[in-house]
C-alpha cells in the first residue's frame, strides 16, 4: 500500500467529532468544511490533525482526524499537545506590550539599546542605530527572515541555534536586506531580539516571564515550551515530514521526527506547545470573551484592550515575502485581513512537521482554530491547502 493511501485510511478510519453543548451554535457551513478539511488532509498525506471553531470563548464545533503517533496508533483527540510554531511571536509581542504599559520601555527605544551586539551587523543603510522595537515588531526593521544564514537541508545541520552566542558569532556575516521602516519583510530572529529587552528589562528569562505574565493569568496550564513535562508526555504529538525517496522517486518517504524538539534560543519566534484547548483560552482573551473563572480586571492585567487594539492596527502591506497576500497587512505582529470590509485578526506557524493557523474576529468573539502534525516537503498540495484556508475564514464571516 503507498504511503498516501495509507495515511488517507488511517486519517479516515480515526476522525473523531467530540460532542458539543447544545447551547452553542455551530457555524454556518461547518459540515462543508470539514469535508474540505478532510479532502486536503488526504490530499497532502496528513499523519492528523485538529480544527475548532470558536464563539465566544466556547467551542462551538470541533474535527480531530488522524494519528498523534502513528506507530503507537496514537489518535488525535482533544487532549493532544501540538507545537504552534510562529504563533509564538504574539506571547513575545504582548510581552513587550505589557512592558511599555509599566512604563519600562516605549516601542520607538532603539533596539540596540538592549541589543547592542547588532552593531556587529553589515548595516548598507548606515541605519542601525534607528532600528526601533515599533520596526521589529511589525517585520519592518529589515532583518533576515531565517535564524541560520543558511539552508541547504543538509541531515548535518543544527535544527535551531540554541544558545545566544552562536547568533553572536554570526552576526558579522549578516546584512540588514532592505532599509528599515521601507517596507514588511518577515523576521524570526528579530523576535529573538525583543526577547532580550524582555529578559534585560525584567531579570527573568524569556519563557518564564511569559509563563508568569499570560500563562498563568489565563489559566493555560497546558502550555509549555521544549521539552514536554512528564505528566504530560502521553499527549504529545509526534511530528512528520513527507520527503521525496532518491531511491523511489514515485513514493515519497514519511519520516517520524519524534514528540520533542529544542528550538533553544530561537523560542521567542516559535516554541510554543500546547493542546488546543489552550488556544481557546487565549483567543477568548484575544476577544474579551468572559470564561469560567475569568473577569475582565484579569484580562486587563494581561494587557489592556486599547494596547490590544494598538498591536492590530494595519501597518505595511504584506506584499512582499513570508506569506505574502493581497488584503493583508502587518500589525504589531499580528496578521490583519481584509475581508470585504470585516477585520480578521491571526497568525500562522511552521516549524519542524508541524503546522498551524488562528484568525479571530474581536467584534463577533469568533475564531477558527487549525494545526497540522505534518509537513509535506515532497509534492504539497498548496490549492487545496489555499482554499481550505479561505474556507476557515469564511467560517468567520458575520451573517
Amino acid at each position: 500500500m503507498s504511503i498516501h493511501r495509507l495515511v488517507s485510511v488511517i486519517a479516515i478510519a480515526t476522525t473523531t467529532f467530540v460532542p458539543i453543548p447544545a447551547s452553542a451554535q455551530m457555524p454556518a457551513g461547518w459540515k462543508d468544511f470539514t469535508k474540505l478539511f478532510q479532502s486536503y488532509i488526504d490530499a497532502d498525506k496528513i499523519v492528523g490533525a485538529s480544527v475548532v471553531a470558536v464563539r465566544a470563548g466556547k467551542e462551538t464545533a470541533r474535527y480531530d482526524t488522524g494519528l498523534a503517533d502513528r506507530s503507537a496508533g496514537v489518535r488525535v483527540d482533544s487532549q493532544t499537545i501540538f507545537h504552534w510554531g510562529s504563533i509564538t511571536k504574539s506571547l513575545t509581542a504582548i510581552s513587550i506590550m505589557q512592558l511599555r504599559d509599566r512604563g519600562k520601555l516605549s516601542l520607538d527605544d532603539k533596539i540596540v539599546k538592549w541589543v547592542p551586539e547588532l552593531h556587529a551587523m553589515h548595516d548598507p543603510y548606515n541605519m542601525m542605530d534607528s532600528i526601533t522595537i515599533r520596526m521589529v515588531m511589525s517585520h519592518t526593521a529589515g532583518f533576515q527572515n531565517p535564524t541560520w544564514p543558511y539552508g541547504s537541508d543538509e541531515p548535518w545541520e543544527p535544527f535551531e541555534p540554541t544558545t545566544w552566542n552562536q547568533l553572536v558569532a554570526m552576526m558579522p556575516y549578516q546584512q540588514l536586506v532592505f532599509k528599515p521602516g521601507s517596507r514588511y519583510g518577515y523576521s524570526n530572529p528579530g523576535f529573538i531580539y525583543l526577547a532580550r529587552v524582555i529578559e534585560h528589562i525584567t531579570g527573568d528569562p524569556w519563557d518564564a516571564y511569559v509563563q508568569k505574565n499570560i500563562f498563568a493569568p489565563l489559566g493555560m496550564d497546558r502550555s509549555y515550551f521544549r521539552d514536554t513535562p512528564y505528566y504530560l508526555a502521553s499527549h504529545r504529538s509526534h511530528n512528520y515530514y513527507i520527503r521525496r525517496d532518491s531511491t523511489s522517486p514515485a513514493s515519497p518517504k514519511l519520516i517520524d521526527n519524534g514528540a520533542d524538539f529544542d528550538p533553544g534560543i530561537t523560542s521567542p519566534n516559535g516554541a510554543w506547545n500546547a493542546p488546543v484547548s489552550d488556544l481557546v483560552k487565549y483567543v477568548a482573551f484575544l476577544t474579551n470573551a468572559l470564561v469560567p473563572g475569568m473577569t475582565r480586571e484579569r484580562y486587563d492585567v494581561v494587557l489592556s484592550r486599547a494596547s490590544l487594539q494598538e498591536m492590530w492596527k494595519p501597518g505595511l502591506p504584506m506584499s512582499q515575502g513570508y506569506e505574502s497576500s493581497p488584503n493583508e497587512w502587518m500589525g504589531l505582529s499580528f496578521f490583519v485581513l481584509d475581508r470585504n470590509g470585516q477585520r480578521i485578526l491571526g497568525h500562522t506557524g511552521s516549524q519542524a512537521g508541524f503546522r498551524s493557523f488562528y484568525y479571530f474576529d474581536p467584534e463577533s468573539q469568533a475564531a477558527v482554530i487549525a494545526v497540522f502534525n505534518t509537513a509535506n516537503l515532497a509534492a504539497p498540495a498548496a490549492t487545496i491547502q489555499r482554499q481550505m484556508n479561505e474556507a476557515a475564514l469564511a467560517l468567520l464571516k458575520r451573517g
